[in-house]
This record gives structure tokens, C-alpha cells and sequence, in this order.
């Protein structure tokens, strides 16, 4: 539960008081969006106290002494969770200095940890919390080895406290772009990612004996610790690959590392060997609705994958990867939306309502074995509630309320500021022009 409590002095577009963390809040009379794959609710209420859902469905009673929110005519909804993404890390993705996703010439690789740089004030952090994004998986970008790093889970709420978890996966890239890393083959890169785990199984054996400091080694001891965790299946394996064949190739590293927990992004070529990932028991967290052979390793890439690889059993999430998200994380409703539609087209395949929008909640934690925690607003789960003017999947839809972990936060971010400033511009509001 949030240590800050952070209230709304008013909520106009709603007409309510934002309650304090401490108190039972019931938000009654919209259509209740689970977030776990069941369809929409009509006229359901959501209760929440101390930061977690009660209850959430038709027939909920609020219980007595609870702050009652009318959302009549409104949807409540579990928040979005995003990712991976790199929000807290960088503040100007162009600009070195402000990018922490990324360390190019840093000897240090597996070993990489966001959690301790993660700035709960970055701008898109704020921006994304008004466009109902509650939590986001921050990821590292392999950049000078296929190692990127530790990823961490985050919230975004307006206080100074955003981890939910650190060291919640490694990061690694294969592929092209790992190929690339590695020194320009996918050979290289599976033998540089089976030397790496040799070495630290040698750390593990004599850690007094383990020469990580020359500047030629392939790990230094924090990255032979961390590949350790990933091999014994402490950490996820969070491994971006798009072809099929790449998919298959890793799906086999498990025959000499059984403790790899292994999850797949991108797949945009997932479709082709879902039977095998779906046996294999394997998350996915794809390109949403990457339909062109932007590369190679994409030859075969349509809009039907996430409803293809799902019809197959496989637990798949949504995420930005492999698009333009300089909209921002919040975009996923719509790409969760248009896979609605795509359910709708000719010998195409979709997904129902209730999944397109458990793609970008309840998924995206089932992948990193956090659904028992976050991510829908069953019973026990974190108290993430969104409500939206209507549908959230529908692109006229704006969040109206949002809390996170059961606190109410700011319905405000740069964006609105500098909206609302410029918005009706008056005499001293705006900066003087130059007089030459």
C-alpha cells in the first residue's frame, strides 16, 4: 500500500471527493471490466480497502461505512499494465544524458539492475497515468551484449515509491538484433548466451576464483550473479525474437537449462509455431498489430498473430514493441481495440472483448508470475482502478479517475498543463515573442 496519501481536492469531470487510501471505497452502477478475460458487467460495483479489491461484479453490496462513488453510465476498469516499456528511464530517448535504458560502453551487462534509477518524476510518467496506465514493466535495452540487464515492475503513481518488483527479469536479445550484438550472426549470439551461462555456473563454483575484471572479459561477477538467478529460474528469461525458427531455437535452450522461465516478445512469427509454444507452456508478451515484413526476421507477419497464437492456448499480452510509441503506453487500448475489430474481418482472427482487454492488464502480469498480484480486479489483487467515461477500448473514451493501489491520484500531467494554459491564452499567460 502507498505510503503517501494523495487526495483530489475535486474531480470535476466526475463530480465526486477522492477518498483516502484508509477508507472503503464502492464504486457502483458502471460496467465493471475485470481484466481477466470475462466479458463486460453491466450495473456491477468494485470495492476496494487498504490498497486491495474486495470485490468486484454484479450483486456486490457496498458495505456499510464505505465511501459510495456513483459511476452510472461509466465503465470501471483494472488498470493497464504496459510494457516493456522504458518509462522512468529515459526523459528524451534522443538525448544520452537523459536515457537510462541503455549503457553502450558500460563493461557491465547481465548485471545491469533499473531499479535503483527509476524516476517516479519523469514527465511520461504523469502522461501515462492520466491515460489510464497503472503499472508498467521496465526493461533494460541490450545495446553492447544480447545481455540487456534486470528489469523491474513498477507503478505510476504520484509519490516517490514506484517499485513493485526489482530484478523481475533479465533481459535478452536474440534474433537479428542479438545476431547483431553478438558480432553479426544468430550463431554467435547463442554461443556467446551458452559461454555467459558457462562462466557463471564457474562463478558459481569457485566465486574466489572467477576473473571478471579484465576489460576483456565476457561478465563481471554482478552479471555472472544475475545470469545465476535467471538459470535457476528465480528471474524470467525475457528474450525478444520475432522469426519462427528463433522461437523454436530458444524453446530448446531448455533442454540444457530445465530452470529457464521463459518469455517471449515480439513473436511476430509466433502464429507459425504456436502449437510448440503453447506446449511449452511459454508467455508471450507481442507486437501487437505488426502486419508488414519490416525486416527478415518478419517475412511473415500478420494481424491475425495474437488471435492466432491465443485460439492456440498461448497466454499472450500486448505491447509497443516494434511500433512507433512516441504516442506513448496508453496507445494499447487502441491496439487492444483493433484486435476487436480484426475479430470481426473475413478469414481474419481477433480477439473477444473480454481477452483484447486482458491483454493489456491481466497478461502482461500472468507473464511475469504476478497475476495473483496485479493486474484485474479480482479479489486480493491491487487495488488498480481506472474509471473511464466509456468503453476503454474505444478511442473517444478518456479515463476519468484513477486510482493505484487503492490511492486516488492527480488527474493532471504536463500535457494538461500546458493544454490548459494555452488552451485560452490571455495577457501574461503566454511568453513574450522576440523583437527580432
Amino acid at each position: 500500500m502507498k505510503r503517501a496519501l494523495l487526495l483530489m481536492a475535486t474531480m470535476t469531470a466526475i463530480g465526486f471527493a477522492a477518498p483516502a487510501v484508509a477508507q472503503t471505497v464502492a464504486i457502483t452502477g458502471g460496467t465493471v471490466a475485470l481484466g481477466d478475460g470475462s466479458a463486460p458487467i453491466p450495473n456491477g460495483t468494485v470495492v476496494f480497502s487498504n490498497g486491495r479489491i474486495v470485490a468486484a461484479g454484479a450483486g456486490v453490496a457496498a458495505p456499510a461505512g464505505a465511501t459510495v462513488i456513483d459511476a452510472t453510465g461509466k465503465w470501471v476498469a483494472a488498470g493497464i499494465v504496459a510494457g516493456p516499456s522504458e518509462l522512468g528511464l529515459a526523459d528524451a530517448a534522443g538525448v544520452a544524458e537523459s536515457n537510462d535504458a541503455a549503457a553502450r560502453t558500460s563493461p557491465f551487462s547481465a548485471g545491469l539492475d533499473v531499479a535503483a534509477t527509476i524516476n517516479p518524476d519523469a514527465v511520461a510518467i504523469g502522461n501515462e497515468r492520466v491515460g489510464g496506465v497503472t503499472r508498467a514493466i521496465v526493461a533494460p535495452r541490450a545495446v553492447s551484449s544480447i545481455f540487456g540487464g534486470q528489469g523491474a515492475v513498477i507503478d505510476l503513481g504520484a509519490d516517490a515509491q514506484p517499485l513493485t518488483r526489482a530484478h523481475a527479469f533479465q533481459y535478452v536479445e536474440l534474433g537479428e538484433d542479438g545476431g547483431k550484438l553478438a558480432g553479426g550472426s544468430r550463431p554467435a549470439a547463442f554461443a556467446m548466451f551458452r559461454d555467459a551461462l558457462t562462466q557463471a555456473q564457474d562463478y558459481r563454483r569457485n566465486p574466489a576464483g572467477f576473473d571478471g575484471r579484465g576489460k576483456d572479459s565476457l561478465l563481471k561477477r554482478a552479471d555472472a550473479q544475475a545470469l545465476l538467478d535467471m538459470m535457476d529460474g528465480k528471474v524470467p528469461m525475457m528474450v525478444h525474437v520475432e522469426r519462427a525458427s528463433d522461437i523454436r531455437a530458444v524453446l530448446g535452450l531448455t533442454r540444457d537449462y530445465p530452470k529457464l522461465k521463459l518469455v517471449l516478445v515480439g513473436a511476430t512469427e509466433g502464429w507459425m509455431v504456436a502449437r510448440e509454444i503453447a506446449a511449452a507452456k511459454v508467455p508471450v508478451i507481442a507486437s501487437a498489430l505488426a502486419d508488414l515484413p519490416a525486416a527478415f526476421e518478419n517475412l511473415a507477419a500478420t494481424e491475425s498473430n495474437v488471435g492466432r497464437m491465443t485460439a492456440a492456448g498461448i497466454p499472450v499480452a500486448i505491447s509497443t514493441i516494434g511500433v512507433n510509441d512516441a504516442a506513448g503506453e496508453h496507445i494499447l487500448k487502441q491496439f487492444a481495440g483493433n484486435l476487436v475489430a480484426i475479430a470481426r474481418v473475413p478469414g481474419a482472427t481477433g480477439l473477444d472483448w473480454g481477452k483484447a482487454f486482458a491483454s493489456i492488464t491481466s497478461k502482461p502480469a500472468e507473464a511475469l508470475a504476478m497475476g495473483d498480484e496485479l493486474g484485474s480486479l479480482r479479489p486480493g489483487r491491487r487495488a488498480d482502478v481506472v474509471i473511464w467515461s466509456g468503453d476503454p477500448l474505444e478511442l473517444a473514451s478518456l479515463p476519468q479517475a484513477v486510482w493505484i493501489d487503492g490511492v486516488s491520484q492527480p488527474m493532471v500531467s504536463r500535457q494538461t498543463r500546458l493544454r490548459d494554459r494555452y488552451i485560452t491564452p490571455q495577457e501574461g499567460a503566454l511568453p513574450k515573442a522576440y523583437s527580432y
